[in-house]
């Protein structure tokens, strides 16, 4: 769930007013709050916890912050994806990280996790567009309630993980139902199912 505030601001001014405590987005210069549910959550701290133990295993330089944004670039619009896997060598060339917790470079976000809540349109359109813009290597929706349109997710509905990432800067897709097991460009060892990941949020 979310509420739009009722003011429209720059980047830069949104990252000044932004309140320390809270979710928040900026959605082309729209202030987002959000406000994700215990189910959402739990899936996010199960996948937060499945792939920092795949990164730490292959010994790669990862991180995944409890908040972070990805500012997208040409756009007054900044995301904070549920999970978001961000290289910590590359950090030290990012000029808004220390001061905003912001990337701004494709190179630092290999991996960026979205868990469908009621605003489904935004994680299937308007950031499909932008991650894909911003040339994120690879993009989970995780809708895990099959909230998102049959053109997503087939006809009919089921809760399904759509895995996008880039071949020739453009996304190509992977649908993940039931048993199936999740196939990661970025973690092609990862042993989970689609169903392993939607029982997260119903224990």
């Amino acid at each position: 769930m979310f509420q739009a505030l009722p003011k429209t601001v720059t980047f830069a001014e949104f990252l000044d007013c932004k309140p320390d405590c809270g979710r928040y987005e900026l959605h082309d210069r729209i202030i987002i709050e959000m406000q994700p549910v215990g189910d959402h959550q739990e899936i996010n701290g199960f996948l937060a916890g499945e792939v920092t133990f795949e990164f730490k295993r292959l010994k790669l330089p990862y991180i995944i912050p409890k908040q972070a944004l990805v500012k997208i670039p040409d756009k007054d619009s900044g995301y904070s994806p549920d999970v978001v896997v961000i290289n910590q060598q590359l950090l030290s060339s990012e000029p808004m990280w220390k001061k905003s917790s912001t990337v701004t470079q494709a190179a630092s976000v290999p991996l960026v996790i979205e868990v469908v809540s009621t605003n489904w349109r935004d994680d299937y359109a308007s950031k499909l567009v932008d991650y894909e813009t911003f040339g994120v290597p690879e993009y989970w929706i995780v809708d895990y309630l099959a909230l998102g349109g049959r053109r997503y997710i087939g006809n009919p509905k089921q809760p399904t993980i759509s895995i996008y990432y880039l071949v020739d800067d453009e996304y190509q897709v992977n649908l993940f139902q039931g048993g199936d097991r999740i196939i990661s460009p970025t973690f092609p060892e990862l042993n989970l199912t689609a169903e392993q990941i939607f029982l997260a949020g119903r224990c």
